[in-house]
């Protein structure tokens, strides 16, 4: 008989040995911030959706991703809200563009952030659509040629690593091909391999003011019924030159991000999105949760699944929550295993 010979809670009622035979962990270098930027001075605006989340100004933000940089979180991702909007989404690419206003100057006050950035038009045009329009329809290819343009002019700004996430065919390719000819051919793209269509990026749309202003983006966007079909775009996006792929969003996708790791042999990432996030902000407020406990348990999650790290909104909370002071571990703790 395999009982009680075979008695599974004999490594879990000591923390010191739950602590050695763990199979997942995660460090806050395993944790990407989002960050918003709008043109202004003094500028730290709550977004209302996401509660403990904001709008920054460029000063505001160097000083956020500074002290996130001092508590441990490696890297940053910018997401620019420009001061105004057009067809053809031209503050996405302009040389003194917001996410270039702030790429520079991160570059100068914390020079060892990791500087990732959004190349998508969604937030830069007046009808809130992910690229051109011509008669009511998004059209791919005049599409691949500004936001290529936008990857370039990134990366020209500082950026370490482009984040296509607009899920245009091609643009991986496209984006490829211009930063090589333009001198940054070990610019490394992050690409949003496997985005789907979601209602959990309802809060992100009001931070970014990116609503689209009629129809939605499932004519880009994945469907969230498909898995095979995520297999398809990520082995498509690796043969343009993606170097990292990223599912979206996380948690209703941990059976793609687990597939993925393990038939692509190249790093995955994941995004907690912004409903994720306010899903378990707003229990927490009504206390019904506890937010500590459920943020880390998805976390986890997420990197069980197989994420190599992981974009999230509790990235500056939890690398606090992951650094506990020496010795911390309380005799209660160590007694009955909480």
């Amino acid at each position: 008989m395999r009982f009680p010979a075979t008695r599974l809670r004999r490594l879990r009622m000591d923390v010191r040995l739950r602590d050695l035979v763990r199979e997942t962990d995660l460090s806050p270098n395993r944790l990407v911030m989002p960050l918003f930027v709008k043109p202004g001075r003094g500028l730290r605006r709550e977004v209302s959706s996401m509660p403990g989340q904001f709008v920054y100004s460029v000063d505001t933000l160097v000083e956020e991703a500074g002290a996130a940089f001092a508590e441990g979180i490696g890297a940053v991702i910018l997401f620019g809200i420009p001061e105004s909007k057009d067809d053809r989404a031209t503050g996405a690419y302009a040389d003194d563009g917001i996410v270039q206003q702030a790429l520079k100057k991160l570059r100068e006050e914390v020079p060892g952030l990791l500087r990732l950035t959004d190349v998508c038009l969604c937030e830069y045009t007046n009808h809130g659509h992910c690229g051109v329009l011509q008669d009511e329809k998004i059209v791919n290819d005049p599409t691949l040629e500004l936001l290529s343009r936008t990857a370039v002019s990134h990366a020209r700004a500082g950026a370490d690593m482009v984040a296509p996430s607009d899920m245009m065919d091609g643009r991986v390719g496209a984006i490829r091909r211009t930063l090589d000819e333009a001198g940054f051919p070990d610019l490394p793209i992050l690409s949003y391999a496997a985005k789907y269509a979601s209602a959990f990026y309802g809060p992100f749309r009001d931070a970014a003011e990116s609503t689209p202003s009629f129809g939605d983006r499932r004519s880009h966007q994945m469907d969230a019924r498909n898995r095979r079909e995520a297999m398809r775009e990520i082995a498509l996006d690796l043969e343009e030159g993606a170097d990292v792929i990223m599912i979206k969003p996380a948690l209703p996708c941990l059976d793609v991000i687990r597939e993925s790791c393990q038939r692509f042999d190249v790093p995955v990432a994941a995004y907690q999105v912004s409903g994720e996030y306010a899903m378990v902000a707003a229990a927490a407020e009504r206390g019904w949760i506890d937010r500590r406990e459920l943020a880390l348990e998805s976390l986890f999650a997420i990197r069980r699944a197989g994420a190599t790290f992981i974009v999230t909104y509790f990235a500056r909370e939890a690398a606090r929550w992951l650094s506990p002071a020496p010795g911390s571990a309380s005799k209660k703790n160590k007694a009955v295993g909480k």
